[in-house]
């Protein structure tokens, strides 16, 4: 039988934050596509947390060149040999001058390591992420003289130079994008022609079937309203906005915050809560596998996610954790950053106040919590946005025709 058409490669494989890359690629499984699997990074201490039904096994190049430096030398010298080489080279010494640095050179290594170890029956490679999985399969497919594609998300797209994802679109044979904004940004560097928007969506299997009912209303300390918030502890989730804000409730009102995630940032957030004298009324949950979060947020009243834009540009594109919540027809409170708007209009899917804006945030999670009947009536728009616009098996079926085109 012949081999493989298709490889796939992606920065780090299993990763709790990029469940919906197993996702996609179990459901091209099932589409029929046989795939190697390449991953730039070994998993990380939450993969065990994560629900991986893909069948292809990931194979890991070298993380850093430095661990493997027998197998990355053997990779260089017989990558020399490719017809494609030549061309890789050139590529690289024109990206070496604008981004010199250690990075580089690793992306140059393991392009040698992936390029060598593909099946010869690859015909076409496609990378999860524009940043650093894009740069090795943009180096391996000019080596192996393949076409490469992209699927790009968010912070990728907003922290990676210019002129790096200029080059990256314009060798592609196509680039899917998962949010209007991120899609706009592309085609303003590229060929529009090129630019796919494809929504991540949510699985059918994942929306509740049953309406959410709405009855605690902030007056009861017995019953207090449930806000919960599902995100890593980085600055673009906006999290010390979320505990600001909280912070400002009337003192009236009961409420619990819930926060599930791990993150950098959550020492530093416990700290705050403690100091804005509202510790005691937010549970920090750590990561949790997907079972864990549909219970969670089937227990709440209402979603927050004041998503932010970071200091170096980072920011959400349609974060999946809102489109899980309004699948469950939780409704949500958040913030207009990166693609948010796009899953959640102001007074209709949602509610949706300006980044950063405590004041504002406050204000909103007030009158929500005390309003049982706007949160009904939110959460009920919202499951049927989510059931209309973001289904999840219309994006398998469009990211499996481009794919299939080039790959067979």
């Amino acid at each position: 039988m012949p081999g493989p058409g298709l490889a796939i490669v992606v920065k780090g494989f299993p990763r709790l934050s990029e469940t919906f890359v197993a996702r996609e690629l179990a459901a091209l499984e099932a589409r029929g596509f046989d795939f190697t699997l390449h991953a730039l990074r070994h998993p990380g201490p939450d993969a065990k947390l994560v629900h991986n039904p893909v069948r292809a096994q990931p194979r890991y190049l070298p993380e850093y060149l430095h661990d493997e430096p027998l197998r990355v030398a053997r990779a260089f010298a017989a990558a020399r040999r490719l017809p494609g080489f030549g061309a890789a080279w050139n590529a690289f010494r024109r990206d070496w001058p604008r981004d010199i640095g250690r990075a580089r050179l690793r992306r140059l290594g393991q392009a040698c390591a992936l390029a060598l170890e593909l099946p010869q029956s690859v015909r076409h490679i496609h990378a999860h992420f524009a940043h650093s999985p894009t740069s090795v399969v943009r180096y391996a497919a000019k080596m192996r003289a393949v076409s490469y594609s992209v699927s790009a998300h968010a912070k990728d797209i907003w922290t990676t130079p210019n002129w790096d994802l200029a080059e990256k679109i314009s060798d592609a044979a196509f680039v899917a994008v998962c949010n209007r904004t991120g899609a706009a940004r592309l085609a303003d560097l590229g060929d529009p022609n090129k630019i796919h928007l494809i929504h991540h969506g949510l699985p059918r299997e994942s929306l509740s079937s049953q309406s959410h009912a709405q009855s605690r209303d902030g007056s009861d300390a017995q019953a207090p309203v449930r806000l919960t918030c599902v995100a890593r502890a980085v600055e673009k989730k906006g999290l010390r906005t979320l505990i600001a804000a909280v912070a400002m409730l009337p003192a009236s009102l009961a409420v619990e915050l819930h926060h599930i995630g791990g993150g950098p940032l959550l020492d530093e957030l416990r700290a705050l809560a403690l100091r804005s004298g509202v510790a005691g009324k937010i549970t920090w949950h750590a990561a949790q596998p997907y079972a864990q979060v549909v219970a969670a947020l089937d227990a709440s009243d209402l979603f927050v996610l004041p998503a932010n834009i970071a200091s170096d540009g980072d920011r959400d594109g349609i974060p999946n954790a809102i489109l899980e919540a309004q699948g469950r027809a939780i409704p949500v409170l958040a913030c207009a950053a990166g693609g948010v708007g796009e899953a959640v209009e102001d007074h209709v899917t949602g509610r949706l106040v300006p980044a950063g804006d405590t004041k504002g945030l406050a204000a909103a999670l007030a009158e929500l919590i005390a309003s049982p009947e706007q949160r009904a009536k939110l959460g009920a728009a919202g499951f049927a946005q989510v059931r209309d616009r973001f289904d999840a098996e219309s994006g398998y079926d469009r990211i499996a025709e481009l794919l299939r085109e080039r790959a067979g």
